[in-house]
């Protein structure tokens, strides 16, 4: 029997594999096997117990690289599911399983097209690259961006990357991320002087002290945004302070916020504005900031003229940019490669119960990467 090589059966298999944060359950090594009959240069670079592929074919520019992970969000109870999240499963035209969306087929698209571009044009302009991480879905530490700063450290540098999350809306080809805001989270520990209830005098409540410090940073406008992004947003995620008991005055309130920042603003001057406030309202107190990702924009330039043709050409569909949502490992790649674009299937059941992807969408979205290849590497 003729071994089924599509897209379709490529996800299956991808899918089948149960690849928890951060086990690569050997995803890696499927695609592996398929790239190098076609001339890839495989180079694992694991750490901290995370797996990590970068995979080169040809050595000149430009290099268009596709990145991806392979890891998934655990499925949660098992017998919420109709049927297993790690036995794909084709119904009413769907393909079900955890991953099925976010992100395996996106990476057996990348595969099975590139393998129909390499077999029609062998001798082709630039280069193809995979960047590829069983540590996106958790802390990803240990990821995308130990390869990155390998490759940086090595002078390597990418001219454009297509990262292969849902990003679709409605329809796949609705919509391309072209760029992403950044993530600034800090938490942060007000001071005061626990005592009994009855007695204020003795005590410094912390809540009421910051209570006008918090209304003032909930009301700031931190910037107006520009053509690309909304304005950066302060939002507090939680606030804890006391013992329990309803007759103590608490001794410290801790308060864990994000910004969410556009382009307009940075980290430095985000973090000095907070200080500013806290300052102005004489709190004492100290935060930890952790910054977990730069905003990146990328134009209309070569890589979403292509990709937007691609979409056009092969769906029909006049896709949007966007930069809404959370964050992604394009944040990484960013700081290497010059045009970083997102686009993969319809996100509306990721990281649910019954995860799934339209059987419709799979190999036009490869079809969609195929031509995104010839629009970037032929003359």
């Amino acid at each position: 029997m003729t071994e089924d090589l599509s897209t379709r059966a490529l996800a299956r298999a991808l899918i089948a594999r149960p690849s928890v944060t951060p086990d690569d359950a050997g995803c890696l090594e499927l695609i592996t096997d398929r790239l190098r009959p076609l001339g890839f240069t495989i180079e694992r670079i694991d750490t901290g117990g995370v797996s990590n592929l970068w995979a080169r074919r040809g050595t000149a520019t430009p290099v268009l690289c596709f990145a991806g992970h392979t890891d998934v969000v655990p499925p949660g109870p098992t017998e919420a599911w109709t049927t297993p999240p790690f036995a794909p499963t084709e119904r009413e035209g769907m393909l079900y399983g955890r991953g099925a969306a976010d992100m395996k087929t996106s990476l057996a698209a990348f595969v099975t097209a590139i393998e129909r571009f390499v077999a029609q044009h062998p001798i082709h302009d630039g280069s193809i690259t995979l960047l590829l991480t069983s540590d996106e879905e958790g802390i990803a530490t240990h990821g995308t961006v130990k390869v990155v700063e390998a490759l940086a450290a090595r002078g390597e540098r990418l001219d454009y990357c297509i990262v292969g999350e849902p990003t679709s809306v409605k329809t796949l080809g609705d919509m391309i991320k072209n760029g992403r805001r950044g993530s600034l989270s800090g938490t942060l520990r007000v001071k005061g002087k626990q005592g009994h209830v009855a007695y204020p005098q003795l005590a410094r409540n912390p809540i009421h002290l910051f209570a006008p410090a918090l209304a003032e940073l909930a009301s700031t406008t931190w910037d107006e945004g520009n053509a690309f992004f909304p304005p950066t947003t302060w939002q507090v995620s939680n606030i804890h302070a006391g013992t329990g008991a309803n007759n103590v005055i608490p001794g410290v309130c801790e308060v864990m916020f994000n910004f969410r920042f556009s382009s307009e603003s940075s980290a430095e001057t985000l973090k000095a504005r907070t200080h500013d406030v806290l300052d102005r309202h004489g709190l004492d107190y100290e935060v930890d900031w952790h910054l977990s990702g730069k905003p990146f924009i990328t134009g209309r330039g070569r890589l979403v003229g292509a990709l937007s043709a691609a979409i056009l050409n092969t769906l029909g569909v006049e896709t949007e940019l966007s930069t809404t949502g959370g964050t992604s490992d394009g944040r990484f790649i960013a700081e290497i490669c010059k045009e970083v674009v997102e686009f993969g299937p319809v996100n509306a059941s990721i990281h649910q119960v019954n995860e799934c992807v339209s059987l419709d969408a799979i190999e036009p979205l490869s079809v969609v990467y195929e031509r995104t290849l010839e629009g970037l590497l032929t003359a």
